[in-house]
């Protein structure tokens, strides 16, 4: 009987993060990545012929740089008002009314629901009703859900909800509310927003996050789009179907080096990896973070020279695709074959180094270089603490790893040597 289009978490005009450092990158097509997605929304709602669209909070990521950001939502509109097809938009805690200052007068098909208490919008031809609350402040801790207008009787019922369903960890006590309360409250279909995974939580009623719709960094893996619903004449959801949108496809990417005996084999197999992920990508600029896993006998090697073998890896994207393909970082989480306890039996000099090497604390420095670091003008000092000390739990991590695998190298190299 009609379609509709469920989106969420847009996030129009956020940076998308851990590409945009590095010089060499495809910068124009990060830059635009969640306008573009925008753009592939209304195509969909269009050549789908959608009776109306869905935007579950989070449209925006804050207070706009410019006025651009809400010309180019505005102009999108303009679009979807041609066709005659209805917007119903939520605001969340990234667009809050307290957060997003700026403003422009939205197009008339646009239906933006208040923020101060729940609302009905019904639409113009069809026999359905939408409820929703937007927030009015960054941090909304209330159960919103629970003041959700009755469902409409003979009408298909639709409410969208910003919300930590579940209280799921990690996202934030932002209108909380729970499966249960959903389900026994009589809407035909959640519209949810806020977390940036797509999950169908339940069917009949359905509730339903079809996350957000361009990933923005390394932890927003894999398709990213919104879901098109179709209901039937009995208003019954009929079919829930997810459409990509996103222009750039972030991709964890482990490698298991157990197997491989040389830096060949290993860049072989990287070059494998990459080129099955690049297909898979459909035509999207694939940002892979690639991780080196398992025990092996290039443990030292890879540590030893982490630099070199990056800009390696770089290259054979760069042979690849040098359009489509970018390593966003390469992780080692290798371990040594070298056993350090056979090792320090060698001698009293190497089980010192060895026992030296097991209390190393790179939030420590030596007492000489602490001295050091005093007498030298105040600039300097900075550069160097900055240099030597590693900023958080990750980067001291990999400085100790690196550390380990060349000392351990350099006294098994030193020992088979003799």
């Amino acid at each position: 009987m009609f379609t509709f289009l469920h989106a969420a978490d847009i996030h129009l005009d956020s940076p998308l993060t851990g590409l945009s450092q590095h010089e060499e990158a495809p910068t124009e097509t990060i830059r635009v990545a969640t306008r573009t997605a925008l753009t592939r929304l209304v195509d969909l709602a269009i050549s789908k012929q959608v009776d109306f669209v869905l935007i579950a909070g989070d449209l925006y990521d804050g207070d706009w740089k410019d006025f651009g950001t809400g010309i180019s939502f505005n102009n999108e509109m303009r679009r979807l008002e041609a066709k005659q097809i209805s917007v119903y938009l939520i605001y969340g805690n990234h667009d809050a009314a307290s957060r997003v200052t700026k403003s422009l007068k939205l197009q008339p098909n646009v239906h933006v629901f208040p923020t101060k208490h729940p609302a009905t919008f019904q639409h113009a031809t069809l026999p359905v009703s939408l409820h929703g609350q937007g927030f009015a402040t960054q941090s909304v801790t209330e159960n919103l859900a629970e003041s959700y207008p009755e469902p409409k009787e003979n009408h298909y019922n639709i409410g969208l909800l910003h919300t930590n369903l579940g209280d799921r960890e990690g996202h934030g006590n932002y209108a909380p509310s729970s499966l249960p309360q959903l389900v026994s409250h009589g809407y035909d279909y959640w519209a949810l927003g806020h977390i940036h995974i797509r999950e169908i939580h339940h069917e009949h009623p359905h509730v339903v996050y079809p996350g957000n719709t361009q990933g923005r960094h390394v932890k927003e893996t894999g398709a990213k789009g919104c879901y098109v619903v179709s209901v039937n004449d009995e208003l019954e959801t009929s079919s829930c179907e997810f459409f990509a949108l996103d222009s750039v496809r972030w991709q964890n990417l482990p490698l298991d080096c157990s197997v491989l005996e040389s830096e060949d084999e290993l860049l072989e197999a990287i070059r494998d990896q990459l080129s099955d992920s690049l297909r898979a990508a459909d035509g999207r600029l694939l940002a892979v973070r690639l991780t080196l896993t398992g025990n092996t006998q290039l443990h030292e090697l890879l540590h030893a020279d982490h630099s070199r073998l990056r800009a390696e890896c770089q290259s054979i994207a760069l042979d690849i695709d040098a359009e489509l393909i970018w390593i966003e970082d390469l992780r080692l989480k290798t371990r040594t074959l070298i056993d350090p306890e056979e090792l320090a039996k060698q001698d009293d000099l190497t089980a010192f180094v060895l026992e030296a090497l097991t209390a190393f604390d790179p939030n420590a420095l030596p007492a000489p270089v602490e001295t050091l670091m005093k007498k030298l003008p105040s600039e300097a000092s900075r550069a160097l603490q900055a240099s030597l000390k590693p900023q958080g739990d990750a980067e001291r991590e990999a400085m100790r790893d690196e550390i380990s695998a060349i000392v351990l190298q350099a006294i098994a190299t030193s020992d088979s040597a003799e």
